[in-house]
């Protein structure tokens, strides 16, 4: 985290450090929900958008993101895959999955990967940002089924 926003509260200023996130969804209504959702965070910042596992790869190796927020049914290379190459690119990335899957067996191998954390899309309204929260604070979250 090398960028930091700056609140003038008065005569304290309060200095926070930016979270510079890579989000990884096919589905652009979704990824605009996610992006949108984000936004309601101050020192959240979305610094890339990408739509298939070979980009999210790619970007994550090039930006480094601090948080990475990954679909697992993506096009080109899937999510498990595409975090399993961005953990030996970007070991110190906190990886999130936001997925429509909701098996354990599903979880459990994403979490395995050392995701931090895994919400399901349909408690995303709800689950995402205390997701967030709970992996910047390097708790594990997963959304309950």
């Amino acid at each position: 985290m090398t960028a930091t926003l700056h609140f003038d509260l008065g005569k304290v200023v309060t200095t926070v450090p930016l979270i510079r996130v890579l989000v990884v969804e096919d589905f652009a209504p979704f990824r605009q929900f996610i992006c949108s959702t984000l936004e309601k965070r101050r020192e959240l910042q979305v610094i890339c958008e990408v739509s298939d596992g070979l980009e999210a790869v790619e970007k994550a190796g090039e930006l480094k993101p601090d948080l990475i927020l990954l679909d697992i049914g993506l096009p080109a290379l899937n999510g498990i895959e595409a975090a399993r190459r961005i953990r030996n690119l970007v070991p110190e990335a906190k990886i999130i999955f936001v997925s429509q899957e909701s098996s354990a067996e599903v979880m459990q191998e994403a979490l395995s990967l050392g995701a931090w954390g895994y919400v399901v899309k349909t408690r995303a309204g709800s689950d995402l940002l205390p997701a967030v929260e709970a992996v910047l604070l390097e708790k594990q979250f997963v959304s309950s089924t």
